[in-house]
């Protein structure tokens, strides 16, 4: 056995959510700002327009059709991001909070603005 407890995959979740605003906090791309296209929670990552953009090789599927090498943004690990707050202007760490009947609301957890 194993020293480290084994992790639960299909339980995992992120605190990023898909078209969240967030800011890269560490890595190559660190201080770029972008909109989360895609979240995959098994893997913890998540792919953010405009952030670690990759070349792809792509070779012509079809007759006439060209190949050639297109840029794309890959995933990167959701825990290299942090969501933005406009107000105050820096990555935020996120609280909620509940509005009566209605379902609970992110916050900002310094300003307490909505997200």
């Amino acid at each position: 056995m194993g020293l480290y407890k084994s992790v639960d995959k299909s339980r995992s979740s992120v605190h990023i959510k898909t078209d969240d605003e967030v800011i890269v906090v560490s890595g190559d791309d660190k201080g770029k700002r972008g909109k989360v296209i895609a979240v995959s929670p098994r893997e913890g990552k998540v792919i953010v327009d405009g952030v670690n953009i990759v070349s792809k090789h792509v070779k012509p599927r079809r007759q006439g059709q060209p190949g050639g090498i297109i840029k794309a943004p890959s995933a990167l690990y959701a825990c290299k991001v942090m969501p933005y707050c406009s107000r105050c202007g820096k990555g935020v760490r996120v609280q909620n909070k509940r509005d009566g009947d209605k379902k609970s609301v992110r916050i900002c957890a310094k300003c307490k603005e909505e997200l």
